[in-house]
């Protein structure tokens, strides 16, 4: 049995009971009882492997894949907690975007990179690409999607360029290495799998990687790149 196989087969008995004692129980006959005389006897012999009827199990290898499967369930309702786009009355095109894409970007099956281009607060038509995952992380989206306040790129995204002022930067993400002096435009690498996402209108975004504009009445323009990774984990 090799190890994919035995963390199977401990899985299947951590989730059929609830502690180590009720497995133990499970694997003593009526006729070890009998000879034994000794319920706690009859679990010791188990647990070393000298009686049983089934898989041997070790105590911690018990305990260990219990908690790990705990841990993971706690995870998956935290995660199904923390959609902040979820029984929100969405009416605006880029936010059921956002919206639909808010999970997967949480939980890494997809990555997508946000362009907008609209006028900040002071009135100057701003630009850049953001990283959506990063900002969900380090930020609270209710705002954006409760509607108090409008997503626009900031100096520390992937890009950020004021069109008035005609400031430029440039900054690397925890998922994406920004390529920014590329003679034919600017590129992202995306750090899991190392695929390049081009994001110039006139060319194919990459390998695994889609370009979707929205119509929207909240922004100037909007194009949202999405990247699946095919790299396994």
């Amino acid at each position: 049995m090799d190890q994919e196989e035995g963390l199977t087969a401990v899985d299947n008995i951590v989730t059929q009971f609830n502690t180590y004692e009720d497995f133990l129980n499970s694997q003593i006959s009526t006729v070890d009882l009998y000879y034994l005389e000794d319920e706690s006897l009859a679990r010791q012999l188990v647990e070393l492997g000298y009686r049983g009827t089934g898989e041997v199990v070790k105590r911690e290898d018990f305990d260990s894949r219990k908690a790990a499967i705990e841990i993971a369930r706690l995870a998956e309702r935290t995660q199904k907690k923390t959609l902040t786009s979820a029984g929100k009355d969405l009416q605006d095109s880029f936010l059921k975007a956002l919206a639909m894409r808010e999970e997967d970007n949480r939980n890494g099956k997809m990555s997508s990179v946000i362009f907008i281009r609209d006028r900040n607060s002071h009135g100057q038509e701003v630009s850049g690409y953001i990283d959506y995952a990063h900002r969900l992380k380090i930020e609270d989206f209710e705002v954006y999607f409760s509607g108090k306040k409008r997503l626009l790129p900031k100096p520390t995204d992937l890009s950020f360029y004021n069109w008035e002022s005609h400031i430029a930067l440039w900054n690397s993400s925890p998922n994406y290495q920004v390529i920014a002096d590329n003679p034919e435009g600017l590129l992202f690498k995306y750090k899991r799998d190392r695929k390049i996402l081009n994001v110039d209108p006139k060319a194919q975004p990459g390998d695994n990687s889609t370009r979707t504009p929205i119509q929207t009445d909240l922004y100037i323009q909007v194009v949202i790149f999405d990247h699946i990774s095919r790299r396994k984990t």
